[in-house]
């Protein structure tokens, strides 16, 4: 059963997402640090504290002496008041060997109480997902460092052996990951740094069995960051990044144009619940292992597959526009085109899954910053202006973020404040 499906035990928009948040360890994606809840969520290119940890280990390379860090924010405060998210990280230099630190995470989305298919009560459950991650980071040139970081993962969506219609679903899984980084700096005269990172590298997540398995959020972030401006003063950085998911994912589709969905076993033997066809190619909704979607994420929305089957009959067309069953009818029975729909996918749909964020960044002396920022995700409908402050004085340092968003969107009145300590 697909996590997805977890109607008998969910209770309202706040559990629908934290089945979203358990189903493939969404809960890596929340940008920590107040700093850049202020510049829009851009940090690949800039990472210059123990943030770095999250958004560009190889940052650590640069860095010098120790220093700790965290974050405490109420999430989603427009939808519900009892989940919030914790972060803790640091960095510790080690002479001859380059800069080592880590960070945990903890997402709470609070105490949940669980139904029957009656609508009984059989008492509550608390959701949460966690996280630990060892980072790693050394010098490759003057100019250059790459970094690394292990994580291991557990997330409790419900208690264990819960009993949902005639299935029992173990409602915890434990996992791991790897998130590799670049960072590269002085282009354009010394006015421009480069970075790059590939997070969440991993095998998918299992609740209950393989079959069921959902993937790990992997994403490709790259960033620039420009130093538009730096005299005794004052300092004004420009930060963009550009992060894509890459997961190979693809949607009922008739791969072998038979117009038929499945009808054999992968070993091409003829069943018709089947969801392979003759090929052996995979025809049901499905998405592929991580070390594969590296490179089919750029290709699944719009060069493989075929025919999307509409309406879930396993059948490709068969009704005409107004839902009338008809022999050869393009459509399918809910009047949506299913024959000759993949010829209307194009490379521009992968450039639509492409969430962009922008900063900027003006400090005083090194001691008071202002920031602002933009957050766009097309594909997921958000928009969302950022703007923020800091302060710095001694070996301490004080951020706060807050997101401008309209009255009814979750991340409205989403306020993040985060501490630095040097030492």
């Amino acid at each position: 059963m697909r996590m997805s499906k977890f109607i008998n035990i969910t209770l309202g928009s706040l559990m629908f997402m934290s089945v979203a948040f358990s189903q493939s360890a969404l809960f890596l994606l929340i940008a920590p640090g107040a700093r850049a809840g202020g510049m829009g969520e851009a940090q690949v290119a800039l990472a210059d504290d123990s943030y770095a940890t999250y958004w560009n280990p190889a940052g650590l390379g640069f860095q010098s002496g120790y220093e700790v860090s965290g974050m405490h924010v109420n999430w989603l405060p427009g939808l519900v008041d009892d989940m919030y998210y914790d972060f803790i990280g640091g960095r510790a230099p080690v002479e001859g060997l380059g800069v080592f630190g880590g960070n945990i995470i903890y997402l709470n989305a609070g105490e949940q109480q669980y139904t029957d298919a009656n609508g009984v009560s059989l008492g509550t459950f608390l959701t949460y997902f966690t996280s630990a991650s060892f980072s790693y980071a050394t010098m490759i040139s003057e100019k250059s460092s790459v970094g690394f970081n292990f994580k291991i993962l557990y997330q409790h969506l419900t208690d264990s052996n819960v009993q949902v219609g005639t299935e029992k679903t173990k409602g915890t899984a434990t996992n791991f990951g790897f998130d590799v980084g670049y960072l590269s700096k002085g282009y354009l005269g010394g006015m421009m740094d480069i970075g790059g990172m590939i997070a969440n590298l991993g095998p998918k997540v299992i609740f209950n069995d393989e079959e069921q398995a959902d993937p790990m959020p992997t994403n490709l972030k790259l960033g620039l960051n420009f130093k538009v401006y730096d005299s005794k003063y004052n300092r004004v950085n420009v930060v963009y990044d550009v992060n894509k998911l890459l997961v190979g994912e693809y949607a009922t589709m008739d791969w072998d144009g038979d117009k038929i969905i499945g009808g054999y076993n992968d070993d091409g033997s003829v069943n018709p619940s089947g969801n392979f066809n003759a090929d052996g190619q995979n025809e049901i909704a499905h998405t592929d292992s991580w070390w594969k979607g590296i490179f089919t994420s750029f290709l699944d929305d719009w060069y493989l597959g075929g025919d999307r089957n509409m309406d879930d009959d396993r059948m490709i067309g068969g009704y005409g526009p107004d839902t009338v069953a008809v022999d050869g009818g393009l459509y399918g029975n809910n009047g949506l085109l299913e024959v000759g729909n993949s010829d209307d996918r194009s490379p521009a749909d992968e450039f639509k899954s492409l969430i962009h964020s922008v900063g900027v960044e003006y400090w005083y002396n090194e001691m008071f910053a202002i920031r602002g920022g933009y957050y766009y995700d097309s594909e997921g409908k958000i928009t969302t202006p950022t703007v923020g402050a800091g302060l710095r004085y001694g070996n301490y340092g004080f951020d706060f973020g807050y997101t401008v968003a309209e009255e009814t969107h979750p991340l409205n009145n989403t306020m993040r404040f985060s501490l630095m300590l040097k030492f």
